[in-house]
């Protein structure tokens, strides 16, 4: 029965609903990469730099200042990303937009007024590194945190809403009125999703950076530039992983309460029951048989209820054309047990950190530790991914969650015009992507080029600092102590 009404519910669907959700799958899996950075990167940059003013380190002034530029270029390049994201809305979903963009709209505006304060401050804090003195010039940077934090705001307000949505009464024609601003932007969902979000920005981007130094070290660079590269931002991802376990642990509970379908694809539970086992990973099928996987006896309710007999809703509960399919919710599981599965490595590697740090104030001593913090970057990225297929294909087929299906939401435009416009944007991503990563190797390549010559700064920008590596005492303020060597003889 359930392949009957699939079967009758693609035949429904219209040609272009296809290239629609390939094409916003495609960018919006692109975008997701660079958005921890520009979450978190601006917090890792001042960390550094107030570490470099306050103890007049310039070691950390240098990184503080190389991890400015590559945020910028970052940034840039979300711009690109963003801006065709933010039109697709408008363009491969005018139903959705049309009928209830007053609603939850105000997120999207939230959205715009971060993005561009944050454009402005980005700008301020590049040029305050040639212009101001060294504290207001930090203290000019703060409020980037805030303005990427707001923007973090307005995207999961507006996600959360089409989760949850609330905050409306529809009248008699099934439009929506008595618009509550308050109620659409915190919805049920809003905080579990928001923070659990900005917590896997913050330890994506401190893995991400911590990566680019542990690669250093393995190349047998030692000295304390590398070292203090790796370790704070390292110490950071060590500190949020447990905390972002938990925060992950609290949106399931959540999605269990408010959006039981969708947990039910996440767990691949077909009837409703208690008692219900847990399977990692497995392959549901159409008549709710599930091959492969591993069980674990009444793990599920436990989990959801913290008790055995807790009830958990199944997908037959409700009618099969409004709950994702069975390759949808495997999808939608296998995404959530990797994202639980490289979470709970990460837990063990900062462990391992913590672990050796408390006994011996010291970084371990394994180069396989180092291996593994070289890739913890990249895993956190794979967890992203996984979050957002999870969110997203597990609200299927609803676009606004039992309010409208994805399918009336969709353009009119011919298949064939959005096929040719995939294909343009996988073009333009593709060289956008290519010129970010080749401004960063030529930044990364000058700055070893630099260092390697015995050169504080190198030629460029950096040449203009009045008071960053070359001589804080420029800018009125102390200078930084002689240079003198470090518990493993860096030069420091």
């Amino acid at each position: 029965m359930d392949a009957v009404h699939a079967a009758g519910l693609l035949a429904a669907t219209p040609p272009q609903l296809l290239p629609a959700r390939e094409l916003m799958a495609f960018t919006l899996g692109t975008h997701i990469l660079l958005v921890p950075f520009g979450v978190a990167l601006p917090f890792l940059t001042l960390l550094m730099h107030h570490r470099g003013l306050r103890k007049g380190d310039e070691a950390a002034l240098r990184l503080a200042r190389r991890w400015s530029a590559v945020m910028a270029v970052q940034f840039a390049i979300g711009i690109v990303t963003g801006t065709v994201l933010s039109f697709e809305f408008g363009l491969l979903w005018p139903g959705m937009m049309g009928r209830w963009g007053d609603v939850f709209g105000l997120a999207f505006g939230i959205e715009g007024w971060a993005f561009f304060l944050e454009a402005i401050l980005i700008a301020v804090y590049l040029y305050g590194w040639r212009t101001l003195r060294p504290w207001p010039h930090f203290w000019v940077g703060v409020p980037l945190c805030a303005s990427a934090l707001l923007g973090a705001f307005g995207i999961i307000a507006a996600n959360s809403w089409m989760n949850t949505p609330r905050g409306f009464t529809l009248d008699a024609s099934g439009d929506p009125a008595d618009v509550d601003v308050r109620r659409a932007i915190f919805t049920p969902i809003f905080g579990p999703e928001y923070w659990h979000f900005v917590g896997a920005a913050y330890m994506t981007a401190a893995y991400c950076v911590a990566g680019v130094y542990a690669v250093g070290r393995l190349r047998g660079r030692r000295d304390r530039y590398h070292r203090l590269g790796f370790t704070v931002p390292f110490t950071v991802a060590a500190i949020l992983t447990p905390i972002q376990f938990m925060l992950g642990d609290s949106l399931a509970r959540a999605v269990f309460h408010q959006q039981p379908v969708k947990f039910s694809a996440m767990e691949i539970v077909w009837t409703t029951g208690t008692h219900v086992p847990e399977y990692m990973f497995g392959i549901l099928h159409s008549d709710g048989s599930i091959s492969g996987g591993v069980k674990i006896p009444q793990l599920d309710s436990i989990l959801a209820g913290f008790s055995p007999s807790t009830k958990v809703q199944g997908l037959t509960a409700v009618a099969a054309d409004t709950r994702p399919t069975a390759a949808q919710a495997t999808l939608v599981h296998w995404a959530f047990d990797i994202m639980v599965t490289l979470g709970s490595l990460l837990i063990l590697l900062a462990l391992w950190y913590g672990w050796v740090w408390f006994r011996r104030r010291d970084l371990p001593r394994s180069r396989w530790f180092f291996r593994c913090a070289a890739v913890a970057g990249a895993a956190c990225l794979v967890c992203v991914e996984c979050g957002w297929i999870t969110t997203e294909v597990g609200r299927q087929p609803w676009i606004v969650y039992e309010h409208m299906r994805v399918s009336e939401a969709v353009t009119g435009t011919h298949a064939y015009g959005l096929w040719t416009m995939f294909g343009t944007v996988v073009v333009v991503y593709v060289c956008a992507f290519a010129a970010f990563l080749t401004v960063v190797r030529r930044m990364s390549a000058r700055w070893q080029a630099a260092d390697a010559a015995g050169d504080v700064v190198p030629e460029g920008p950096e040449s203009e600092i009045p008071y960053g590596p070359r001589a804080m005492s420029g800018a009125g303020e102390s200078a930084p102590g002689p240079a003198h060597r470090d518990g493993d003889g860096d030069r420091t």
